[in-house]
């Protein structure tokens, strides 16, 4: 896909728009693509810009589309593209909006990270302790695009263009480049630690640049099957600190509105566990859900959103401390190291009754199953559903895990991959062939 990037801001507010067509609106007040891209303003615009478009309109479609595919959440509007999103399978076409609107989203974000990294190390005064940060965030947040693109299809292009169509390569080669970036973001901040100026203006007191990085090293290794990498970074990550997207009523949370205003969505009950999988008594079942009005819609119960959907402003994790400590309980496992070590790490999780940053605690009692690789894998998979609830990444886990599959079987995914959107293929001749299911 050919893509035309424009820039708009007016004042503090930003928009980063990416289209396979020309744009003719004009707007007389809109800076432009020379004055974003070759300024401080502008650079520092642009970089708070696309931290802000990743939380908003990134997450609504992380932790939507993706989630009902892993059966977290239901579809209950009688919507086209929710009913196609919900029944999956060989239902699911390639012309389906929120397929097409998961796809251009990240698509976006890279495009934005992509003119930072380009042009902002020739902006002669963006000091060098502010560039440092600004290119390390540009570096992380192209990466979770990435990421997030491999996750759902079985192919992906590793950079936008806005002169020829992109190219497509196997999602082991996206997973790559979004490691290689992270290492670089790595690499800028340990050469030049950020300044202080730098938190100040661009990321604000609530973003940890430094563990969202070693963080999300953990977590994308740990997807490309890199489990010794995995865990060292996971072994880097502060868990006394903690990083997170915060929102305000001009710039709202996304769960709040999908779940809890326009409710086109329901979570579906006990984390969409099949029986006997989830944990009765989990306290994460009242963190994140409410029973007041569950329902029944079509055969499947449903419950009402809490956790981090409860209002316009509540704060969203980056990630959760927890996730850290079962990546390195999944890491150890299939290293073959010590499984021991590997149920402390689980308890930790399990057995939480209070301190947890988010306030996500379990309350369980300790794991008292075989200490067996097979046995330990299952109980991390069910503890991180409970745990990552909704966080965009138990569709992947189905893979990892390899939990059962469509067609034959839909109670934990109704897809394996996405099909390619319509659009992508109209204007893009490489766009690959898509996969049966």
């Amino acid at each position: 896909m050919k893509r035309k990037i424009n820039y708009k801001y007016i004042i503090v507010a930003l928009t980063f728009i990416v289209s396979s067509c020309k744009l003719n609106q004009v707007n007389p007040n809109a800076a432009t693509d020379q004055q974003i891209l070759t300024t401080r303003a502008g650079i520092i615009a642009l970089s708070v810009g696309l931290r802000q478009y990743y939380s908003t309109t990134g997450l609504a479609n992380i932790m939507l589309t993706p989630d009902v595919t892993a059966r977290e959440v239901k579809g209950v509007a009688t919507f086209t593209n929710t009913l196609e999103v919900e029944a999956g399978g060989t239902a699911l076409p390639t012309a389906n909006g929120n397929i097409l609107a998961y796809w251009s989203s990240m698509q976006t974000e890279m495009g934005m990270c992509e003119s930072i990294i380009t042009n902002a190390p020739k902006v002669a005064t963006v000091e060098p302790a502010i560039l440092s940060g600004i290119m390390a965030q540009a570096y992380l947040f192209k990466a979770m695009a990435l990421a997030e693109l491999a996750m759902a299809f079985e192919q992906a292009n590793l950079a936008t263009s806005v002169t020829d169509p992109v190219k497509f390569v196997p999602r082991a080669q996206v997973f790559a480049e979004a490691i290689r970036l992270l290492d670089l973001g790595i690499a800028t901040i340990t050469a030049t630690p950020p300044s202080a100026t730098f938190t100040t203006t661009v990321t604000g007191p609530d973003f940890d640049l430094k563990n969202t990085l070693y963080a999300m090293e953990a977590r994308i290794n740990l997807m490309a099957g890199n489990n010794q990498k995995a865990l060292d970074n996971a072994n880097l990550v502060d868990l006394t600190k903690t990083s997170k997207f915060t929102y305000t009523t001009l710039s709202p949370n996304p769960l709040y509105v999908l779940y809890n205003f326009t409710i086109s969505y329901r979570p579906r009950d006990n984390f969409g566990l099949p029986a006997g999988l989830y944990d009765v008594g989990d306290l994460r079942y009242n963190f994140y859900f409410s029973t007041t009005l569950r329902a029944i819609v079509n055969g499947d119960p449903v419950v009402s959103m809490t956790g981090f959907a409860v209002s316009q402003t509540t704060s969203i994790p980056v990630y959760l401390t927890d996730e850290i400590k079962l990546i390195k309980a999944e890491a150890t496992v299939r290293l073959g190291g010590d499984l021991n070590a590997a149920v402390t790490l689980i308890n930790a999780v399990r057995t939480q009754t209070t301190g947890d940053p988010f306030g996500v605690n379990a309350g369980l009692p300790a794991y008292s199953g075989a200490i067996a690789t097979d046995a330990l894998l299952a109980e991390i998979y069910k503890q991180r559903c409970e745990e990552l609830y909704l966080s965009g990444l138990k569709w992947e886990d189905t893979r990892r895990f390899n939990r059962p599959a469509p067609p034959a079987n839909t109670t934990e995914r109704n897809r394996i991959f996405y099909p390619y959107p319509t659009q992508e293929r109209i204007v893009n001749p490489n766009t690959p062939v898509d996969p049966a299911i």
